[in-house]
């Protein structure tokens, strides 16, 4: 280990499962993510299963709000979903969508190959290609692909944040603009201090993995502007790599983030505010949303 992490094992362990803080049963969660985005289904149109790849695991969901004839096109909140990079799809996201769309805006939700049929880089490369095919084909699906905000949960935070990255080694750079804002909720943003833990089984990381592969380690000058948060029923490590993440990205001159926790909701609940109106996070969200556009072109 290169010393990012002075934690014993079985203090990582504790640490990185998030259940820890919540009496270990974090299965009502899931629940409420697949009761809320089963009603989103219900009560809104949707493209379903849009290809963004080769692959059956390459494939997003979209939501578009009704436009008027002569409207500007409507910007997008492009949601990835966590589960440590080894569970849970789309289908479990689209919780997001009723607000954003109240709101006048897009929401999509991205599927991706789950660890360990891939790995780490891989699923961060997917998650790029969505957004690629998001802004080529953004006029026709009727969403304006250089208004689009990223925002993921967990490992989908690290994925998002992958997604905002310039100048990774492993990838080429996303068109110009694109993502234009990012969401990132209790993220991890290192992953060296995940070797070795039970979490690690399906991950198989390597030091090279983490170095190549960790937000905190790429380059972050031309980060755009992002919210970073995290909820207060956490463990201290999901907060300190929320808080040094953001510091990070300040000192190598992008856009200081918007760095908040949220009282009262713990790693599971907490995203499910992404976009609701009268919420610490969703009126952050939204507020990203609403500058991107009114921002003159």
């Amino acid at each position: 280990m290169s010393g990012v992490t002075l934690l014993s094992l079985e203090d990582r362990e504790r640490e990185y499962s998030p259940s820890s803080c919540i009496g270990g049963d974090y299965m009502p969660f899931l629940d409420a993510y697949a009761e809320r985005s089963a009603a989103a289904l219900e009560g809104h149109a949707v493209r379903r299963e849009l290809p963004y790849g080769d692959q059956p695991t390459q494939r997003l969901d979209l939501f578009v709000p009704p436009g008027k004839p002569g409207a500007p096109l409507p910007p997008l909140l492009v949601f990835i979903h966590g589960g440590y990079w080894q569970e849970l799809s789309k289908d479990d996201s689209f919780f997001g969508a009723p607000g954003a769309l109240d709101a006048g805006f897009a929401y999509a939700a991205i599927d991706y190959t789950l660890a360990p049929r891939a790995s780490i880089g891989a699923i961060a490369i997917e998650c790029r290609n969505a957004l690629r095919w998001l802004h080529a084909h953004g006029a026709e699906l009727g969403i304006d692909p250089s208004r689009i905000l990223v925002a993921g949960s967990s490992a989908g935070a690290h994925l998002a944040a992958m997604c905002c990255v310039r100048g990774w080694t492993e990838d080429h750079d996303l068109p110009a603009g694109v993502p234009a804002a990012g969401v990132l909720v209790s993220g991890v943003y290192e992953l060296e201090p995940l070797i070795g833990t039970s979490i690690d089984g399906a991950l198989s990381l390597t030091p090279r993995d983490a170095a190549v592969w960790s937000p905190m380690r790429l380059p972050l000058a031309t980060f755009p502007q992002t919210v970073i948060c995290w909820g207060e029923i956490e463990t201290d490590e999901f907060e300190r790599q929320s808080r040094t993440f953001a510091d990070a990205v300040a000192a190598a001159g992008a856009p200081r983030p918007e760095l908040f926790e949220v009282a009262a909701r713990n790693h599971f609940d907490v995203i499910l505010d992404l976009s609701e109106r009268g919420t610490l996070l969703g009126d952050a969200t939204l507020r990203l949303l609403e500058a991107l556009r009114d921002r003159t072109p």
